[in-house]
């Protein structure tokens, strides 16, 4: 849980970019301009309903898993559906709900922790840290993928690199890859992106009733 809520870092509003490091400015300029086509076009949607599988890789750790997952988002909002546990932000609290162990678990959300990671700042997590750069462009189902390559600027981050991969045609963001320093590599790839969806009332309302005989620990 705590690996796809660093990838999702994956979200859809306002990018400050810095040039830095050694990259041409004609390629970061380049990088940067593709970027901010995908952050303008998400911003534009009410809503997204994203459906993505998860994937971590280390040939010499012998790991090898896969998992799927989704995520909607409204705003600063999102419920998130991933390996059998729900996490909810309802722009104040996030509800971390665990049906496996009853268990639900109620913290405050700090916009201002880095660490603090969620899926509404997939298109925000590399505003500050990283050196970036235009990356290999692939045909993929018949899409045609760009890749944004970013380098941590830090010489202590654990990543190695993250591309992102974006669908040229809608502006969209195909998948994340993060490549770490241990040699894991960790993607997360859309598989069903839509928006502009009819969501219920409550969508993004913890609502207690739902869970009778859970145990509410609230860790703040």
């Amino acid at each position: 849980m705590k690996k796809l809520v660093t990838l999702f870092a994956l979200t859809f509003f306002l990018v400050a970019f810095t040039p830095v490091g050694n990259t041409p400015t004609k390629d970061k300029n380049t990088a940067k301009a593709l970027l901010d086509k995908v952050v303008v076009k998400a911003k534009s949607y009410k809503n997204m309903v994203i459906d993505f599988k998860y994937a971590i890789n280390n040939s010499a750790e012998n790991i090898n898993q896969e998992n799927k997952g989704k995520v909607m988002l409204q705003g600063n909002k999102y419920v998130l559906f991933f390996m059998g546990v729900t996490k909810l932000f309802d722009g104040k609290k996030i509800y971390t709900i665990v049906p496996e162990d009853e268990e639900i678990t109620v913290s405050n959300n700090d916009e201002n922790d880095a660490n603090a990671m969620s899926p509404n700042k997939i298109f925000t997590f590399f505003k500050k840290g990283f050196k970036y750069s235009m990356d290999i462009k692939q045909s993929v189902a018949g899409k045609t993928i760009q890749y944004v390559k970013l380098t941590p600027s830090s010489v202590t981050d654990k990543r190695k690199e993250i591309l992102i991969g974006i669908d040229t045609k809608t502006n969209h963001i195909y998948n994340l890859i993060e490549v770490g320093k241990n040699g894991t590599r960790t993607t997360l790839t859309v598989t069903s992106f839509k928006f502009n969806q009819k969501l219920g009332k409550n969508q993004f309302t913890f609502v207690k009733a739902k869970y009778p005989n859970y145990y509410i620990n609230k860790a703040d």
